[in-house]
């Protein structure tokens, strides 16, 4: 399988032949040298950002100032040389080739080496496109008209609003051929990206088997709805519209690229079936004639209502508990009244439910201050026999139940002794679910994390779970050594699970003098994983500091079926 990588970043580096010298890899470019670093996040990014203006893909035998074609297909379709360049709303026939990291297929025009992105094509389909987006002649963005050939594993998509709503753009593709495709897209990042050659002679394969998940719907336990002025819904592609909207308020997802149409959704077979109970009463309730509650309007920055987010629990015997989150523009509890009291009386399992006042212009979804409506500001999640208190703005991983899978997948990657001697430092750690879930195991856990609420949450769930050895500081890991860090304990292992643009050097740097016996990188993004993993193994040359690690394992987790996204847990050894 080609590497998708280097489909999408052809004019900002150019990767060689693997050497056997285990030093960087060369890189050429067109136009600057800026730092190495620099070109590595430029190639890691540039697999999540398909829509990047600056993208060069370049062709064989490419003249970009003589377009021609040969006429016609028996589908009515013209056929291109390999020099033809498409026009915007051109119909064309186009075959995939593979998939991209996020979920889009890397396609071509038949008979051309022109290359476009489309949601939701598979490998191996043929299909007609219309091209919705050129970028600068060299690149461009089809909507799927129909398919002429499929690919084997394609099934229809159980949701109707999979093809619009952004979410799950691989709901139209078989659950087997979805995980396949993710363990590849993580074994081409960590060859191409990372520099480890898995395959080969003499090679050592760090790659396991894709983690599945045996939920594929009705899985999420926290999902955020929006209101908005202007209602969207699917237009005539095939004649060259997008999508009609109207000046009509709506309560669902906001459009992919559109920061004010709103597409509306009654029911998500991600999130858990309460909360779409929960869902279609809102539904039904606040564009009532009786209602006096508006819909936010981003242009004018009037109105009431911003955003809906629903938040699924357990509580400890098991039950579903939910909470439900009004973020408005001001407080004016008589307005939501009559909402709350239908979904009380209507749905037992709601034993929260807040009210998040954002009086900025800006639409996020975090409000300066909360009210309780009704019930607790917290609902609870049981975890690895743990007990978690959950807040409306608490971060929490999203699948529940693949979370169990991910934490024991982190625990047998750490190979405790037993004897309750290590240290560990937990990185990036959030509400402090992963150290709190090792730490009777351990002697000392040690978490850092930059958000204020999140480590007054993680010190809240040590407290509620008698942890008395764990301990959570407020610092941004960026500004290490800058700020702090010299008061790090000597660890024996250090688990880092960082967001997705990946670690900084200046952290990368650090934990190279730290030389802690393991390293355990959680991932949310094999792109910039995969360049953290080469910078410790290979070494920072801007720094001129050798790698101190060997990888020895590389487990990906598919937390979010149906959606580009994927998780690893790479296991690292101290050389």
């Amino acid at each position: 399988m080609a590497c998708n990588v280097l489909h999408v970043l052809g004019r900002y580096c150019a990767p060689t032949a693997f050497h056997s010298n285990p030093k960087r890899l060369p890189f050429t470019t067109t136009t600057h040298t800026p730092s190495v670093h620099h070109f590595r996040r430029q190639l890691s990014v540039a697999t999540e950002a398909e829509e990047d203006s600056e993208v060069h893909i370049p062709i064989a035998g490419e003249d970009k100032h003589i377009p021609t074609t040969t006429g016609k297909n028996n589908l009515g379709v013209e056929s291109h040389k390999k020099s033809f360049y498409p026009r915007k709303n051109q119909v064309v026939e186009l075959v995939c080739e593979s998939l991209a990291y996020k979920g889009k297929g890397i396609c071509k025009i038949a008979e051309s080496g022109f290359v476009v992105m489309c949601d939701r094509a598979l490998p191996g389909e043929r299909f007609l496109g219309r091209i919705t987006r050129m970028k600068k002649g060299r690149f461009a963005e089809v909507k799927k008209l129909n398919t002429i050939s499929p690919h084997n594993d394609s099934v229809v998509a159980p949701c109707e609003h999979a093809a619009d709503c952004g979410g799950c753009k691989t709901q139209n593709l078989a659950y087997h051929a979805q995980v396949w495709a993710k363990e590849q897209q993580v074994r081409d990042l960590i060859i191409h990206i990372g520099r480890f050659p898995i395959l080969g002679p003499g090679s050592v394969d760090y790659m396991k088997p894709i983690l599945p998940c045996d939920v594929q719907f009705y899985y999420r336990n926290k999902m955020e709805f929006s209101f908005g002025t202007k209602s969207w819904r699917p237009g005539d592609v095939v004649q060259g519209h997008d999508s009609l909207y109207a000046n009509k308020s709506a309560l669902g997802l906001h459009v992919p690229g559109c920061f004010d149409k709103i597409l509306p959704i009654n029911n998500c077979l991600l999130q858990h079936k309460i909360a779409n109970q929960v869902l279609a009463i809102v539904q039904d309730c606040w564009q009532h004639p009786a209602s006096n509650v508006s819909a936010y309007d981003v242009h004018t920055h009037s109105g009431f209502l911003k955003h809906l987010t629903l938040r699924a629990g357990r509580d400890q015997k098991g039950l579903p508990t939910l909470m439900v989150n009004f973020v408005t523009s001001s407080y004016k509890p008589e307005l939501l009244q009559p909402i709350v009291w239908k979904i009380i009386d209507n749905i037992p399992e709601v034993v929260s439910i807040v009210n998040n006042i954002n009086t900025s212009v800006g639409n996020t979804s975090i409000g300066e201050e909360e009210y309780i409506l009704h019930g607790n500001s917290t609902i609870t999640e049981c975890l690895r026999g743990l007990v978690f208190e959950i807040s409306a703005n608490s971060f929490f991983q999203t699948n529940t139940y693949q979370a169990e899978k991910l934490y024991q997948l982190i625990e047998e990657a750490a190979n405790l002794r037993g004897d309750g001697s290590e240290i560990v430092l937990d990185l990036f750690c959030g509400t402090g679910t992963i150290g709190l879930t090792l730490a009777k195991k351990v002697k000392n856990v040690y978490g850092y994390e930059v958000v204020p609420q999140a480590v007054a949450d993680a010190r809240r769930n040590a407290e509620r779970n008698d942890i008395q050895n764990a301990k959570f500081i407020e610092g941004d890991l960026n500004k290490i050594g800058d700020d702090f860090g010299n008061e790090f304990p000597c660890p024996d292992i250090v688990i880092t699970d960082p967001n997705r643009p990946g670690m900084h050097t200046k952290l990368i740097r650090f934990l190279l003098k730290l030389r802690a016996s393991r390293i355990i990188y959680v991932s949310c993004n094999p792109a910039t994983c995969a360049r953290d993993l080469d910078y410790l193994c290979h070494g920072l040359p801007e720094s001129n500091m050798p790698g101190a690690y060997q990888l020895k394992g590389v487990q990906p987790v598919d937390m979010f079926p149906h959606t580009p996204h994927i998780e690893c847990v790479c296991l690292l050894e101290l050389c």
